[in-house]
């Protein structure tokens, strides 16, 4: 079953320039048009399928500082304050609001890494509360259990997947870019070396600016120019409940389950971190590169099936300008679900929030998390194939930053003093070395 999704326009006709074309319509994409189109910049958005109709729609909704990589920090404290600024500029509506997310455990492991996290928050100006015995169990009183400890964060919130990148695309829209649906990009033209145009199914744009942020597909596509981009994709199966339930946390996370209230008065309920790892040809050809991510996560990754291979968004075929491509054939990757992962995140959310025993499973969906070695995004101007800019591989932590990598995009694109050091995001890093490292605090 598709998660829940709010509908977009689609301009009529595809133009014959702009300047700048961003392929993908997810979360990144939108931002990126919208920034630019602020900027002044004719914009064109193209998406193979819907706008915001796979991973951006499949999350959470967390936007969130709290345990970040040291180095997506400074992006995600700038995409917060992005959230808010974006509402009061257009009037549309994201679901975004800082109702602070909540974090609970029994563990003296996770209490202690929390902690440290803390200390390195404090030196970038972010606050975060340790909770100690007494403060935790009062306030995860919901679930009626005593806990060694937690924390809070008051700044962290949340927004609506199933309306934020819509949101965004119309707002893009009323700047005067263009968005076109069900139109897959298919490759990029070059006039001595540089960017030169963007052909789709239905046509050619003449540009010299191509931003790809086609999240799960973007390796593949990466792959047709002779850019090498390491990312495996990580199939999570996550479901919703009916509204019902009384009394509880806006956001939790635990080990054991996280819940997530929604829009309609519902929950999202997910395991942080689990899913399957489906075969393909991509994962097999980036195996070395990502040893070192699944031997820090074997708990809670398991083997997948043929789904990957089916879908074909991480092929190593090579495919025509002049004919149909995986991504026509595979308009919206919408994974078929891990049947005992639901069961297992239904059963523990129920024991972990008795008052969710007052609801029903809603939906339950499946999406495709794109991965870097090292869990950061890849950004930046690929220097082969000038004007071809990355913003994939954002490792599930896509949807929060979204704002934040938008700009950054926008800022690479045109020159402007980057709201955040673009550095650390570089593309180029995965060349250098086949072994991921999570930064250290």
């Amino acid at each position: 079953m598709p998660a829940p999704l709010k509908f977009v326009a689609t301009t009529p006709q595809l133009p014959a320039q702009a300047d700048a074309v961003i392929i993908g319509g997810g979360i990144v994409g939108v931002f990126a048009a919208y920034y630019l189109a602020r900027r002044g910049l004719t914009v064109a958005l193209v998406e193979k399928g819907r706008i915001g109709a796979e991973q951006s729609s499949r999350n959470w909704g967390w936007c969130r500082q709290q345990n970040r990589d040291a180095r997506e920090l400074p992006m995600a404290t700038k995409s917060l304050d992005l959230w808010e600024s974006f509402a009061a500029e257009t009037g549309e509506d994201t679901g975004f609001r800082r109702c602070g997310l909540f974090y609970l455990s029994n563990s003296d492991e996770e209490l202690a890494g929390w902690a440290r996290w803390r200390d390195f928050a404090r030196t970038a100006g972010v606050t975060t509360h340790m909770l100690d015995s007494v403060e935790a169990t009062e306030r995860g009183r919901a679930t009626g259990k005593p806990w060694k400890g937690g924390v809070f964060s008051p700044t962290d919130g949340t927004a609506d997947p199933a309306s934020a990148a819509p949101a965004v695309a119309a707002a893009a829209l009323k700047l005067g870019g263009t968005v076109h649906q069900s139109c897959a990009a298919r490759g990029i033209e070059t006039e001595g070396g540089r960017v030169c145009g963007v052909v789709t199914e239905h046509g050619t744009i003449r540009t010299k600016i191509a931003v790809l942020a086609g999240g799960a597909w973007a390796s593949s596509f990466c792959h047709q120019l002779g850019i090498r981009f390491p990312q495996a994709s990580i199939r999570s199966s996550i479901l919703s409940v009916s509204p019902g339930a009384t009394g509880l946390p806006d956001a939790l996370h635990t080990t054991a389950v996280s819940v997530t209230r929604r829009s309609d008065g519902g929950y999202t309920l997910a395991i942080s971190g689990g899913g399957r790892v489906d075969l393909t040809p991509q994962q097999l050809r980036f195996a070395p590169q990502f040893l070192p991510m699944f031997v820090r996560r074997w708990r809670s990754l398991a083997p997948g099936g043929l789904q990957g291979i089916r879908s074909g968004h991480e092929t190593l075929a090579r495919w025509r300008l002049d004919a149909p491509t995986p991504m026509e054939r595979m308009r919206i990757l919408d994974p078929a679900i891990d049947k005992q992962t639901i069961r297992t995140t239904h059963l523990r959310a129920l024991e972990l929030l008795p008052a969710l025993k007052n609801t029903k499973i809603a939906a339950t969906w499946a999406g495709y998390v794109d991965s870097t070695p090292d869990g950061v995004p890849g950004i930046g101007e690929i220097a082969t194939v000038p004007g071809f800019v990355l913003a994939a591989g954002f490792s599930g932590h896509g949807f929060g930053i979204g704002p934040g990598a938008g700009h950054l995009i926008a800022d690479i694109v045109t020159g402007d003093e980057p709201i955040v050091d673009p550095r650390p995001y570089h593309p180029d890093r995965f060349l250098t070395s086949a072994w991921g490292k999570v930064a250290d605090f």
